[in-house]
């Protein structure tokens, strides 16, 4: 078929190089030739993807007219919010490697013109070090306790004077990175040490290189047919020794959590749908913190357009009332007074669509990264307010938070 997408075996002189080893050949080539990359493990996956843009160009500005079967492949990059400085990006499927199946290099129709150069890489002895993409912004300035307490303070004022009904602020720390830090290998110890997390390294030339392990899923589209999204909202440490059912939670916790979930079913009657599967909340762990979940799942062969809900539902949910707040505009509106900084990607979403099978998507919110400098790691962490919130805590609850994915860049950190 002429649209078949080709693939290249590896050459011989790359026979003794393990499958890890070639996905790292392969970024190397990718960074040297100033090409946009994404690099992912899903939650429960035993092994990563890669997947690489012909060029910058190709990339879309947003996301396809669909999240569907017929959809671009893809990975969709998105900011908090987007602009010039922040694009949101959908970079195509042109080259992908599946660790899983070691031995093949799949490149799309569309970059059929590639296959000389990807033949060329591959046959390149292994690079010592990757050439990494920076941001050309400067870097936010790191956000001091007296700052951010300050911050808790005016928004939880904005609650008792009914400006917003919840407002998600968020804070950034800076962090030095070793002489010989390595985002690839950085990237394997997030994947060794969260499991059911969403574990990613995405580079792109001028909007810089981002890791993280993010626990909360936006949107995703199944192999068998349904719409699944989640409220995810309350944090507390998880004890060694207790197990996470035993966890007592504050009233204010609760709350946060069950306004997540109520935007969501409102965001439901918005698209007329009534039809959906609700369960929860519980308490579920990520990392070393324990939130609480609620989870939603809609059957598409029971709704009137199954093929526009995932897109409908997810330009309704960005950005979500656990990352912005509720009222949606009057959240995000005190954010843009008060917050002080530039999300950038951080709490945007991200994730494979139609990549790992046509007609499904998996898209995650941009929780627990940090965007790579050259000498320094800007991490980003959060926390969602309401009336009873305590600055204090709020502050701490940011500390436990920055721990998930510093942990990457130990000992720095």
């Amino acid at each position: 078929m002429r649209t078949a997408p080709r693939q290249l075996t590896w050459p011989a002189a790359a026979a003794g190089l393990d499958a890890h080893a070639r996905l790292r050949h392969l970024v190397a080539g990718a960074l040297r030739t100033g090409r946009p990359l994404a690099i992912w493990r899903e939650p429960d996956a035993k092994q990563p993807r890669l997947l690489v843009a012909r060029s910058l160009e190709a990339t879309y500005t947003g996301l396809p007219p669909a999240l569907d079967a017929q959809a671009p492949a893809g990975f969709a990059f998105f900011p908090f919010r987007d602009s010039d400085h922040n694009p949101a990006l959908f970079l195509p499927a042109d080259v992908q490697y599946d660790v899983t199946q070691p031995d093949h290099v799949v490149v799309s129709w569309a970059a059929r013109e590639l296959v000389p150069n990807i033949t060329a890489w591959l046959a390149l002895p292994p690079s010592p070090t990757l050439a990494w993409h920076y941001s050309l912004q400067p870097a936010p300035p790191a956000t001091t306790e007296a700052d951010y307490t300050q911050l808790v303070r005016t928004g939880v004022a904005a609650i008792e004077h009914k400006a917003v009904v919840k407002v998600v602020t968020s804070r950034v720390a800076h962090r030095a990175l070793p002489p010989d830090f390595d985002p690839l290998q950085a990237f394997d110890d997030l994947c060794q040490r969260y499991a059911r997390a969403f574990v990613s390294l995405v580079s792109v030339p001028g909007v810089g290189t981002w890791l993280g392990a993010t626990p909360e899923v936006l949107a995703e589209v199944t192999a068998s047919g349904y719409f699944h999204t989640m409220a995810l909202a309350g944090t507390q440490p998880l004890v060694p020794g207790r197990a996470p059912q035993e966890a007592i939670w504050r009233q204010k916790e609760i709350e946060e959590q069950a306004l997540v979930a109520r935007y969501i079913v409102s965001c439901f009657k918005q698209l007329r749908l009534r039809e959906y599967n609700e369960a929860g909340p519980r308490t579920a762990v990520a990392g070393e913190l324990l939130h609480l979940r609620t989870d939603f799942e809609v059957a598409l062969k029971d709704v009137p357009s199954p093929t526009s809900l995932g897109t409908d539902m997810l330009r309704l949910l960005h950005p979500t009332s656990a990352v912005g707040g509720m009222p949606k505009a009057a959240a995000l509106d005190f954010l843009q007074r008060y917050e002080g900084y530039d999300r950038a990607y951080y709490s945007g979403f991200l994730g494979p669509v139609n990549v790992t099978a046509p007609g499904v998507s998996r898209l995650f919110v941009n929780l627990r990264c940090l965007q790579v400098r050259p000498t320094e790691a800007i991490l980003y962490a959060g926390t969602g307010l309401t009336v009873d919130s305590d600055p204090q805590r709020e502050w701490e609850e940011t500390e436990m938070k920055l721990q998930t994915v510093a942990a990457a860049i130990a000992p720095a950190a």
